[in-house]
């Protein structure tokens, strides 16, 4: 046995000498920023057309930039799906990522999957959708947020189309999921455009971000004021939702629909009159504007809020 040991000596040896060289050969660790980040985009529901172009735009960026940083992209399959979301983050941590660009579709229900994600060394921007900033408070969290003023896009929006009313007009409001800020703050930027006018709303009840939901929303809407004069409506998804219902009730010209996000499935409604107006915030550039500050937080730590563009649309 003793013998057998001293004859694989020298090969042991020669192998240890090996690692030891290749070891030597490895150039040392970075303190900064990964030489090429992976970033995740964490959309909401990918059936919103708004988010396919997000998530197009995404891709055409990383195309041109495929040297500076690695991407991954996904997204829930309806925007109510929490759990689905909070689940994608977690993967996106567990596969090594080093930033995440969300948008997520609660502004609460993320924060603690978040903080376990900046915990775990993640860099985090926030898009689209504001994180509550108590929540994130309690949380120790210092997230940037790069996205539009969606009070005063909705606000924009609004006032094209009251000025199609006259005082005293009934009109509704079909608003987002309440307990997303972006949802709440579109339905106060409607509001001030209808306190402005002086038009008599009747009703905001929520779409939940949704078509069908939305379709049957306006529908009940229609059914219990015939004078209804106009809807609001916090997403275009919503908007097609009420236009439809508004066909089907017979009422076409006479009840006016104003929507946001300027998707493609609006624009021959908006060349019809069927959409009075709708607010732009550049669905192909939201997630660019979000990568290239995670790209930026990553090399500086820089987590200054960023505000986007957002523009009304009409005929």
């Amino acid at each position: 046995m003793k013998t057998n040991s001293m004859s694989r000596l020298p090969s042991l040896l020669i192998a240890i000498a090996a690692l030891l060289v290749g070891a030597c050969s490895k150039s040392p660790p970075s303190s900064g920023a990964p030489a090429r980040p992976r970033v995740a985009l964490v959309m909401k529901s990918l059936a919103n057309e708004f988010f396919g172009t997000m998530a197009e735009g995404a891709k055409a960026h990383h195309a041109k930039n495929a040297t500076a940083y690695d991407l991954v992209v996904n997204g829930i399959k309806n925007e109510t799906d929490l759990a689905e979301q909070v689940s994608l983050v977690e993967q996106m941590v567990a596969s090594g990522v080093n930033a995440i660009v969300i948008a997520p579709a609660d502004s609460k229900a993320l924060v603690p999957a978040l903080r376990r994600a900046h915990a775990a060394g993640v860099a985090i921007v926030n898009i689209d959708n504001r994180l509550d900033a108590s929540a994130m408070k309690d949380a120790g969290l210092a997230i940037p947020f790069v996205g539009p003023d969606n009070r005063a896009g909705a606000a924009a929006a609004g006032r094209v189309l009251a000025a199609r009313l006259t005082k005293g007009d009934v009109v509704a409001i079909i608003e987002g999921i309440p307990t997303a800020d972006n949802g709440r703050q579109r339905r106060l930027g409607f509001e001030d455009a209808v306190k402005e006018a002086g038009l008599n709303l009747v009703a905001v009840q929520s779409g939940q971000w949704e078509m069908e939901k939305a379709n049957t929303v306006a529908a009940g809407l229609l059914n219990a004021h015939p004078t209804l004069k106009a809807i609001f409506c916090g997403n275009d998804n919503m908007a097609l939702g009420a236009v439809a219902a508004i066909k089907a009730s017979g009422r076409e010209g006479r009840v006016l629909v104003a929507g946001f996000d300027n998707i493609k499935g609006v624009r021959p409604l908006l060349a019809s009159g069927a959409i009075v107006a709708t607010a732009d915030q550049h669905a192909d550039q939201l997630a660019v504007f979000g990568i290239e500050a995670a790209l930026e937080v990553l090399k500086t730590k820089n987590t200054a809020d960023r505000t986007t563009p957002v523009d009304v649309v009409t005929k």
